[in-house]
């Protein structure tokens, strides 16, 4: 078990075992029993989280089209194997090294391995053997379909597949994540100030002349109380507590740690198609060149969406909805996919009498690309004063909030087409459609602004649909930018601009990425709604990758975060509860390093003082043992709502501030406990152990009311669960002297007026912190300077 890894476990078992042979079998049967619990709670507590997390996350698993037992059937990527045929469709994953049997205007996108923007073309070859270098009759693990179909025999998975090397160093750690530098520097922290406290007390006692055993044990046991042993346990419950969550809001989290950085988002960047709007398109007009009603720029581009074989838009689902088209006599022969950079896509249609390339896109680019319009039977020139009036009506188009496309074609001679024939085109009209704004996206947008989060648009689309429907749904801007003036900028410049402009339209997917990486150089933790192909690149660059169920495996792949609906209310529920599982972490460590820090400072200066240890190894380990315990339910706790008005981050600083705040109170009243024990209670050594090992748990285990919440205690309900194992854990202590283990442990049963001087410290006690808290945390609404923000 990695547990056994931990070294303060390795050393409490090694001090056990040292224990053990100079004959302190109770010592060392204590020791080893309080790790050993230790380590069963933890697993079980952790890995019953761990699989219900990954319950979740095989909800959303990106899987292959194999053939198996005759039949096709979707299995998960991680069993495809050597020998399986696998299909293939635009938008898929390549699952493994695989040599090409079938394919139909199959193109590939290899980017990651070649460095080749464009798609590759894929055909099939009669060739066998082994594949030399990248070969056009076969696919590579890594890369991704962008139209076509296929079918392919695998011939290699994992690291022996031919760009092994490259996927692997694609599928490595990512950088480091907001929430894991927080914890580990927290960690650094921590350890650093338990070298230093334990070395103190071990050269006191040394020089002191105690028993060497006994003072290294006590050291050790000190550095088990000062450590949270439990973080990882607790902070793995919460994070899949907080998963579970998320799915009843529709939101499935593929890694744990992503939750937090969720939380910690506060710019969103997004489309606004599907985001911004409803995503469902629908068929608005269909004109010439010049803007008077016509079916043929209709008709063109339902066959051309009709037999294209990339990834089917919205806008080719509403063409489909417009009406039903006899297509029969057409034969697909070659297909030019679409492509982020030229924004169109080219089919070319074989029938009687001879063939036709169809092309349907951006109207800037089919007008760039076209010199003759329609003009009923007739085809004229697109001179300068033509292109003005066509350009006049697709613009008149956009300002009134619709998608439009351009469509043209020409004739082409045999059955196959090139980049070069998407020129001299003829223009034949546009098609514009509609998609309403989302409903209810006005008062998201309202909220999601209401707690840190900005929302910037992303999108492709012609500037002036995009202010249109931004402007519809109250997401105003100072300026919009064009992916032209993007283009000229320096990273500097665009950094600086980001943080005024929410707008950008016409960018690329190049430009997006941009956008976002200026959006994190200014320290900014990012989120990236997207769901096609082109979106994969932007949605790793972002610190979190945001994807949607029906999205394209690649980006599926790509993205932490799966919503199960697109909507920004889902996704603002989700980034609620995000914040909600960090605000319990937050609990236990600043819970364990206030109350353990100060319990601890009291032993060690009191080891310089008395004439005994203040508490047993055994003791300190038991005491450390119940009052983590009691903090197991942390995870079940309510949290504030100031905890998810503001994006969550670390600060180490807080965290040592509000240690060396609350850690000092706990130690004033451990010194008022040893006087009262010495002067008031003359106590023995037995006694004085017992006195203090209830107050001690008594007071850190019942702060935990007053420090969960930044508002006053009474106002804030702790949990069920939550309250039940501190008042447990607490009876526990009370109880345990009056047990038959009171003698093996070192206890004794107090004197009556001890327990009313208990309730008077520990009520004073919790008093006194709810005042400084107070102070350090600020009012509920204020809880925001607990995290950096």
């Amino acid at each position: 078990m990695a547990a056994f890894g931990n070294p303060l476990v390795l050393v409490l078992l090694g001090a056990s075992a040292v224990a053990a042979l100079v004959g302190e079998f109770v010592n060392a049967a204590i020791i080893f029993l309080m790790v050993l619990l230790s380590l069963v709670l933890n697993l079980f507590q952790t890995q019953r989280s761990r699989r219900a997390a990954e319950a979740l996350r095989q909800r959303v698993a990106v899987t292959a089209s194999a053939l198996r037992d005759g039949c096709w059937q979707e299995v998960p990527r991680r069993e495809i194997v050597t020998g399986d045929l696998v299909r293939l469709s635009a938008g898929d994953l390549v699952p493994a090294d695989a040599r090409l049997l079938q394919a139909r205007d199959l193109h590939v996108q290899e980017a990651a391995l070649t460095g080749e923007s464009l798609p590759a073309e894929k055909t099939v070859s009669a060739a066998d053997g082994a594949p030399s270098g990248v070969r056009a009759d076969y696919v590579y693990l890594g890369t991704s379909i962008v139209s076509g179909t296929a079918r392919a025999v695998v011939v290699a998975t994992g690291h022996r597949t031919a760009f092994g090397d490259v996927v692997a160093r694609l599928a490595a750690r990512p950088p480091e994540t907001e929430f894991e530098r927080g914890t580990r520097r927290f960690g650094m922290f921590i350890m650093r100030t338990i070298f230093l406290l334990v070395l103190f007390v071990l050269l006191v006692n040394l020089v002191l002349r105690r028993d060497p055993l006994e003072s290294l044990l006590f050291a050790l046991a000190l550095a088990v109380g000062l450590t949270p042993e439990f973080l990882p346990m607790i902070t793995t419950v919460t994070l899949a507590q907080g998963a579970i969550r998320m799915a009843r809001h529709k939101v499935i989290v593929k890694h744990l740690e992503a939750i937090q950085n969720f939380g910690s988002i506060d710019v969103l960047c997004s489309d606004k198609t599907g985001t911004l709007t409803a995503g469902q398109m629908g068929l608005a007009r269909s004109c010439d060149a010049f803007g008077a009603p016509s079916d043929r720029a209709l008709r063109l581009a339902r066959l051309n969406s009709h037999f294209q074989t990339g990834v089917r838009s919205p806008l080719d689902q509403a063409l489909e909805a417009a009406g039903v088209d006899d297509f029969e006599g057409y034969r697909l022969t070659d297909e030019l996919p679409f492509d982020f950079e030229r924004r169109r896509l080219s089919v070319v249609l074989t029938r009687e009498g001879g063939t036709t390339l169809v092309t349907k896109g951006a109207p800037e680019g089919i007008l760039d690309a076209c010199s003759e319009y329609e003009d009923g039977s007739l085809r004229r020139p697109l001179d300068a004063q033509a292109r003005s009036r066509a350009e006049e009506v697709f613009r008149g188009f956009c300002e009134e909030g619709f998608r439009v496309l351009a469509v043209a074609s020409r004739d082409v001679a045999g059955s196959t087409a090139a980049l070069r024939d998407n020129r001299e085109l003829t223009l034949a009209g546009f098609v514009a459609f509609s998609d309403p704004p989302a409903a209810g996206v006005r008062e998201t947008l309202k909220t999601l602004r209401r707690d840190g989060v900005r929302v910037v648009i992303l999108t492709g689309d012609n500037e002036l649909v995009a202010r249109h429907v931004c402007r519809d749904v109250g997401l105003e801007s100072e300026r919009l930018v064009l992916g032209d003036e993007l283009e000229r900028m320096g990273d500097t410049a665009l950094a600086a601009l980001a943080e005024r402009v929410s707008i950008f339209a016409r960018v690329s997917p190049a430009q997006k990425t941009r956008v976002l990486l200026a959006l994190k150089s200014r320290g900014h933790v990012v989120g990236y709604l997207g769901d096609g192909i082109n979106d994969a690149p932007s949605l790793h660059a972002a610190d979190v990758g945001i994807s949607v169920s029906g999205a394209v495996e690649v980006a599926r792949e790509a993205a932490e975060i799966i919503l199960l609906e697109r909507s920004l209310r889902v996704l603002h529920a989700g980034i609620r509860e995000g914040r909600k599982s960090f605000g319990n972490v937050m609990k236990y460590l600043l819970m364990g390093t206030s109350s353990n820090f100060g319990n601890m400072f009291s032993m060690a200066a009191a080891a310089v003082f008395l004439p005994f240890l203040p508490m047993l190894p055994t003791q300190i380990l038991l005491n450390n043992f119940l009052y983590d315990l009691a903090q197991v339910t942390i995870p079940t706790d309510r949290v504030d709502a100031s905890y998810t008005t503001n994006p969550q981050r670390w600060n180490i600083g807080v965290i040592r501030n509000f240690m060396w705040a609350i850690g000092p109170i706990s130690s004033i009243y451990d010194f008022l406990t040893f006087y009262a024990l010495l002067r008031l209670f003359r106590a023995s050594e037995t006694l004085f152990h017992t006195g203090w090992f209830v107050e001690s748990l008594a007071t850190q285990t019942l702060v935990l009311f007053v420090i969960r919440t930044a508002d006053k205690p009474w106002r804030s309900r702790p949990s069920r669960a939550l309250t039940s194992t501190t008042l447990v854990v607490v009876a526990i202590g009370l109880i345990l002297p009056y047990t038959p283990l009171a003698r093996p442990l070192g206890f004794t049963p107090p004197p009556a007026a001890f327990y009313p001087f208990l309730v008077a410290v520990t009520g004073t006690y919790l008093a006194f912190v709810e005042v400084v808290k107070r102070r350090l945390l600020g009012p509920a609404r204020g809880a925001r300077p607990v995290l950096e923000a």
